[in-house]
């Protein structure tokens, strides 16, 4: 198969052919039709990430089509059309029986653990806990953003903040976690207030149902507190500076959601957090049972995350395009279709 393989950190990868995946006891090899290029995929390209091993093929939120059914696998075809979240769960841990497969601590995820969807084919290991299956009218494209971006931000607003109608929500970072926050919490009737440093990811943002934008060249903080403050904030980028302005930026008993990774050490206002009775809350995917309210509210015109991809690109630009991104995030979301 041909895939984008990264022989060295920091090198432009190449498009080559390697030895296809095989659907081993409990797994199914998934040939895709789409994938995402997230900003996670440049981390590990530049070393980054402990768990890859080079030579590597990053990729982790795709779908497609199953190619081959491992032994163990039952309810799955081959020609099933599916996605998968990015967290590869066991199933058998105290956290996966409990429902908790977000955070499996055996859980192994493609394009770091193992080779990824930058690829004609990728394996799905414990497939019968991660396959989502997808519905005809969904195309493969929009799908494969579903499985980190809009999933993780779809837990984080509703699962996880509860984001309730009228609530003041303030999202920090407008890249396509962020973006795919915007689009929910304004689904859910909240008032949102988007912040980045980019105009043209901002009017994606007013397009999705974001209120208020702010660039951090205003004083974010103060224009938040002079609305009457955020009653949730998402940090959806990973800064130290960001988390402390999001927690100034609640009001008394608010909800504060931190899906961007951050440094080992943060430096936070605690006394805030505990004056204010604050509550500091984390949020890491989103595991396959948890799929169908999403598809439902996607299925009803309640939510379009396929406004969300703005650039589809072929296998063979997928080097040049992960490497641009250390100039940058662009807007929205870029599909790979191998």
């Amino acid at each position: 198969m041909r895939a984008v393989v990264v022989s060295e950190y920091g090198v432009l990868p190449e498009v080559r052919d390697v030895p296809e995946p095989s659907a081993d006891a409990g797994s199914v090899v998934v040939r895709v039709e789409a994938t995402g290029l997230c900003r996670s995929d440049w981390h590990g390209w530049m070393g980054h990430d402990p768990d890859i091993v080079l030579p590597h093929v990053p990729g982790h939120e795709f779908a497609g089509t199953i190619a081959a059914v491992g032994t163990g696998v039952a309810g799955w075809a081959v020609g099933d059309r599916v996605t998968t979240p990015f967290i590869c769960a066991c199933g058998q841990c105290e956290q996966c029986l409990e429902g908790n497969q977000q955070v499996c601590p055996n859980q192994l995820q493609p394009g770091f653990n193992y080779w990824g969807s930058f690829a004609e084919y990728v394996a799905v290991p414990y497939a019968s806990v991660n396959l989502v299956r997808l519905p005809d009218e969904l195309t493969f494209a929009t799908a494969a953003g579903l499985g980190c971006r809009f999933a993780t931000s779809f837990r984080a607003v509703h699962q996880v903040a509860r984001v309730a109608a009228g609530e003041r929500v303030a999202i920090f970072g407008c890249g396509g976690v962020g973006l795919s926050a915007v689009m929910i919490a304004a689904a859910l009737g909240a008032e949102v207030i988007a912040i980045d440093t980019n105009e043209a990811a901002l009017d994606l943002a007013r397009s999705y149902g974001a209120v208020h934008t702010l660039t951090p060249a205003a004083p974010v903080v103060g224009a938040i507190n002079d609305l009457g403050g955020a009653h949730v904030t998402i940090d959806a980028l990973g800064s130290a500076e960001i988390a402390q302005q999001a927690l100034e930026s609640l009001r008394p008993r608010g909800r504060h959601v931190q899906i961007g990774l951050l440094p080992t050490v943060v430096t936070l206002n605690a006394g805030r957090l505990i004056a204010q009775e604050l509550t500091w809350l984390g949020s890491h995917g989103m595991p396959a049972h948890a799929y169908p309210e999403m598809l439902a509210l996607v299925a009803s015109g309640n939510l379009n995350p396929a406004q969300l991809v703005t650039r589809t690109i072929p296998l063979t630009e997928t080097p040049t395009a992960l490497t641009a991104l250390t100039a940058g995030t662009p807007p929205g979301v870029t599909i790979i279709t191998p």
